[in-house]
């Protein structure tokens, strides 16, 4: 067989668990389908004659690229204020040239919860982490992609399992129903549906803005939800969902810079009750944000 024509069929094969690993080290479908796409040039441009075993050639391929990825990341987040955007919940049209059953099991098996706790290890903790305790390579394997010994790699993913287990986090059913709600509030505001923002806020809740936020949004504390809904009746025109420190709420992101962020608090019975508007930068750079991809 021609060799291009094998190296094709063996990537092909491949292609799905090199997806699996590239989203759980990125946490998004975009970056993982780039990541696996790097991974294909690099093997075309390789001599794969030597090579005795291709699929772990092609996922340690993949994982270099992914760590190098999230290293980036990692930089780019210490510049104040910017925002990664990751696509944590995947929903894929028909007929766009993607595979809505694989999208779905991607998103079923790492849910938003254990994503919001992956976000929290460093490149090298979430690469062993994942490769080891997810796809069952050995330590060995990983300590090359590290470039460290194997004692110090296992060491890394025990610390990396520790932080896993202690870290609380909101359930996926919470987290879906928190985002349901929040949907329904940013949707109501953007298309300037009036009943539908009323029918989500709590009949005695509060707006309560930062100074910072007061003034940029010309408006002080609010309490009530017919105030708070005429506030917001035909805003929330750049908002975004996200996962701000444990709980769903909404940011505003203006050329990668983090402007403000809404943060949700909800009662028993689905209804907003208060929303917290932040936009003190010193507030904001304390703040644990995971963006929620539409």
């Amino acid at each position: 067989m021609d060799e291009k024509k094998w190296q094709a069929e063996k990537f092909e094969a491949n292609r799905p668990h090199l997806r699996a690993v590239a989203y759980r080290m990125l946490g998004s479908r975009t970056e993982a389908e780039d990541a696996v796409q790097e991974t294909w040039l690099r093997l075309v441009r390789s001599d794969t004659s030597h090579i005795e075993n291709l699929s772990g050639w092609l996922t340690t391929v993949t994982a270099r690229i992914c760590l190098d990825l999230l290293r980036t990341r990692k930089s780019r987040r210490e510049e104040p204020l910017t925002i990664h955007v990751p696509e944590p919940m995947v929903v894929h049209e028909a007929g766009n040239g993607t595979d809505p059953e694989q999208d779905a099991l991607l998103a079923d098996s790492v849910g938003l919860a254990l994503l919001v706790v992956l976000e929290k290890l460093n490149p090298a903790e979430r690469l062993a982490f994942v490769l080891h305790d997810m796809f069952d390579v050995s330590f060995d394997d990983i300590a090359p992609i590290l470039g460290r010994t194997t004692v110090a790699t296992r060491q890394l993913a025990s610390r990396a399992r520790r932080r896993v287990q202690d870290t609380p986090s909101t359930t996926e059913a919470d987290l879906t129903r928190q985002r349901h709600v929040v949907d329904a509030f940013l949707t109501a505001s953007r298309v300037g549906d009036l009943q539908a923002l009323l029918a989500v806020l709590d009949p005695e809740a509060l707006f309560r803005p930062d100074a910072v936020a007061a003034r940029m949004g010309s408006v002080g504390e609010l309490q009530g939800r017919s105030a708070i809904a005429a506030t917001f009746n035909g805003r929330a025109q750049a908002a975004r969902a996200a996962v701000i420190d444990g709980a769903v709420g909404a940011v505003v992101i203006i050329g990668g810079q983090l402007r403000i962020a809404l943060r949700f608090t909800l009662n028993e019975d689905n209804l907003v009750t208060a929303v917290d508007a932040m936009a003190d930068p010193e507030r904001l750079r304390a703040l644990d944000i995971v963006l929620i991809e539409p």
